[in-house]
């Protein structure tokens, strides 16, 4: 039977051209490139740059692979273990960290070109650095923002916000109370992932919730300014009745008919939701983009970039590096954007017309680029275990009203910081 297979495996080899190592018998390297690419358009422009690529390297050939957001950490987590991993990953920078500091990932310090070291601002490269090494390129990112029904906001004559003059906290929370009554909802908080869009939207009241000390340890600490924003999401669905406790275990996109059917006036929404909006809104219906509100930090919020990594297995690091140097070109990262319905993270990229346009909310999106910063947890070990077992229940109970803030900060930092020691020994 192990005969049988191992003849197999060689057929299978003869037959695809190549070596286990990446490199054709005739010399040609192939590099798999696994994206997570999901909406018609970008899927459709990064094949478009694949081909592209192909064209002009016959000896570098790229193989597209197509990945889902919804699985891609435990299945990098078992390709890598398995010594199958793809050569070029997109992912999330927050879910580099153990990737990169268990040794699956390549750091690219001196493997990128100086043109695009330079192109990406450093707060956008210190989401994927960690230690001494950068294990990914950050290259699309996405403020939160809020989605509007035009109409209503206008009938309910409310100041209207803008990236020069945002609402406050507390003033969002009056015009959602005046926006709301009779059965509608002044918004709607999607926070089936609770965790994210609570330490993001923090930053701009001063949040910080991880700490790391002197000795390069990092602990919990739930201070004044990380309850503001999740103390706002609880008076307004348990005080004040101004958002919809039904949209609590909602995703994002669950929300959309009930904005557009009058039932909310607003959603906190990740920036690419306005393609959603455009394809499924009814005709007639105005709608804009409104920047999320601003506390003492201003208009600050945490972004967690998506990125492209190298695995530390692949055998042709230079060559994939190059093939990430062609793809975050100006004009090609401004095609990704346009795709994704995101925001480059290239400076000359976020320059182009194209972004800045006042159509479906582009301009105010890439007026909150330069606020963008690291999402709070980006190098913590031991996150995704922490915002599973800890954080996510612990915030959905008091979104909901079953436990109180002492319990919140009791659970977020003693049972959280359990879970963050057994990764900093």
């Amino acid at each position: 039977m192990r005969g049988a297979v191992a003849a197999a495996v060689v057929a299978v080899l003869l037959l695809a051209g190549c070596s286990p190592g990446g490199t054709r018998d005739d010399g040609r390297i192939t590099l798999r490139f696994q994206s997570l690419a999901w909406q018609e358009e970008s899927v459709e422009v990064t094949r478009e740059l694949v081909a592209q690529w192909n064209a002009a390297h016959p000896d570098i050939r790229v193989e597209y692979v197509q990945g889902s957001w919804d699985s891609v950490h435990d299945q990098l987590l078992t390709s890598f273990e398995g010594g199958e991993a793809p050569d070029v990953i997109h992912d999330a920078s927050d879910d580099l960290a153990d990737f990169a500091y268990g040794g699956h990932l390549a750091d690219l310090t001196d493997l990128l070109p100086e043109r695009l070291k330079s192109d990406i601002p450093p707060r956008s490269w210190e989401t994927t650095t960690f230690g001494d090494g950068v294990y990914g390129v950050p290259f699309l990112q996405e403020p939160r923002v809020l989605i509007a029904d035009a109409a209503r906001l206008e009938r309910a004559r409310v100041r209207i916000p803008t990236p020069e003059r945002p609402w406050t906290w507390p003033e969002f929370r009056q015009v959602t109370k005046r926006l709301s009554g009779k059965g509608r909802y002044g918004i709607a908080w999607p926070l089936k992932d609770p965790v994210s869009a609570t330490l993001n939207l923090s930053l701009s009241t001063g949040g910080r919730l991880f700490h790391r000390g002197a000795d390069g340890k990092v602990s919990v600490r739930f201070e004044a300014g990380d309850e503001v924003v999740p103390r706002t999401i609880r008076d307004q669905v348990g005080t004040d009745r101004s958002a919809s406790p039904s949209t609590l275990g909602s995703g994002g996109s669950d929300t959309l008919p009930g904005l557009f059917g009058g039932r909310y006036a607003m959603v906190p929404l990740g920036f690419s939701y306005r393609q959603q909006v455009v394809q499924q809104a009814p005709e007639g219906f105005a709608w804009q983009v409104l920047p999320a509100p601003a506390g003492a930090g201003g208009l600050t919020q945490g972004v967690s970039p998506q990125t492209l990594s190298v695995a530390a297995d692949c055998p042709h690091k230079r060559e994939a590096a190059a093939f990430l140097d062609f793809l975050l070109r100006p004009g090609n990262m401004v095609r990704l954007a346009l795709g994704d319905w995101m925001l480059p993270t290239g400076t000359r990229a976020l320059k182009d017309p194209a972004l800045r346009t006042a159509e479906h909310g582009w301009a105010t999106g890439a007026a909150l680029a330069a606020h963008l910063r690291p999402a709070p947890a980006q190098t913590v070990r031991g996150y995704p275990e922490w915002k599973d077992k800890v954080a996510t229940p612990a915030l959905q109970e008091y979104y909901s009203g079953a436990i109180g803030p002492g319990e919140l900060r009791r659970r977020l930092e003693k049972d959280g910081n359990l879970v963050l020691a057994r990764y900093q020994r």
